[in-house]
């Protein structure tokens, strides 16, 4: 009779499950960083919100005390009313005259929505609009991801696949150090391009706005979390934009192809060599299988017509696993 030893077992039952238990070893790690995140802001963020809540108690204080015929209930509900329609994009500062629903501002609110950045400064009153707001995200949001799927793919065809070919072929350099160093220079390109310098012009267009604050929304933007505490134009006179309406349209476009440069960074990393066989180790099993041999039918598919003269002569995009293969 053969023993089976307890250590056999183990070292089995994880060569067996070594997907699953990989994906519990990431589910522990995301939970982790959730905490350490959580803890953080929480240590950062609750002293200041202390100071700033006794700070307007002061100043509530002070104005009761100088205006003794304004009573305290009655502050409070002004106050309530007046948060509630600012957080519905509508102002009570005389000096605001800006129509948020006009058409610029409603362009701008339908890309924000529909690259789900969403940044709550300005949301639908009335219950047509909001009926009207679910039906248009219904198709808007699919549309706008294969919108930006089939930008993105050409893009990476012409910035990503074609350099790192050429610079195999031609200095005889292996794809995956080529792939390597180009997904870096891109990098430096798009944070120099796409976050510094429109976070430095944005410094001096927005008097209220450090460039750390600038920084910070184009961030929060092109990642498309969009928290909303930072909206530009928001805080402009005329005297401060003599052209608000450019300025809105000007910012929608650089949402636009910001948000298409970082997906196209985002995907050339994604299909490095290296982060393939990372995601792979979190795969099932027969999806590993899958996709390891999903490339190997393709190309032997593209192999067994040559002679097809379509083929010969019009361009031919690449799927996913060809880009991955490419960069092999």
């Amino acid at each position: 009779m053969v023993r089976i030893y307890p250590e056999c077992r183990c070292a089995w039952f994880v060569e067996r499950h070594q997907s699953a238990l990989n994906l519990v070893l990431l589910l522990v790690g995301y939970t982790i960083y959730l905490l350490i995140g959580a803890w953080i802001f929480s240590a950062i963020e609750k002293p200041y919100e202390h100071e700033l809540k006794q700070e307007l108690k002061v100043a509530r204080q002070d104005f009761l005390s100088n205006n003794s015929c304004v009573s305290d209930a009655r502050l409070e509900e002004l106050l309530i009313r007046a948060l509630e329609a600012n957080s519905d994009g509508v102002s009570l500062i005389e000096n605001d005259t800006e129509n948020s629903w006009n058409f610029v501002s409603s362009l701008f609110f339908t890309s924000t929505v529909l690259t789900t950045v969403g940044y709550g400064h300005t949301v639908p009153l009335s219950d047509g609009g909001k009926a009207f707001c679910i039906f248009y995200i219904l198709f808007g949001i699919p549309f706008t991801f294969l919108f930006l799927a089939a930008v993105v793919q050409r893009v990476m065809f012409l910035v990503t696949l074609q350099p790192v070919s050429y610079f195999h072929h031609r200095r005889a350099i292996s794809k995956s150090k080529v792939a390597i160093i180009h997904a870096a220079c891109l990098t430096v390109i798009m944070i120099l391009f796409v976050f510094l310098i429109p976070a430095w012009i944005l410094s001096s267009l927005e008097k209220d706005w450090n460039f750390l604050d600038s920084l910070y929304f184009c961030f929060i933007s092109l990642t498309t979390i969009g928290l909303g505490d930072y909206v530009p134009g928001e805080t402009h006179s005329k005297e401060d934009s003599p052209h608000p309406h450019l300025y809105r349209l000007a910012i929608t476009v650089y949402l636009l192809l910001g948000l298409v440069c970082v997906l196209v960074v985002l995907e050339t990393y994604w299909e490095l060599p290296w982060m393939r066989r990372l995601r792979q180790r979190f795969y099932q099993e027969n999806v590993q299988e899958l996709d390891s041999e999903t490339t190997t039918i393709i190309d032997q598919d593209h192999m067994s017509n040559p002679s097809d003269p379509v083929t010969n002569h019009l361009p031919t995009i690449p799927s996913v696993s060809q880009q991955a293969a490419s960069l092999q």
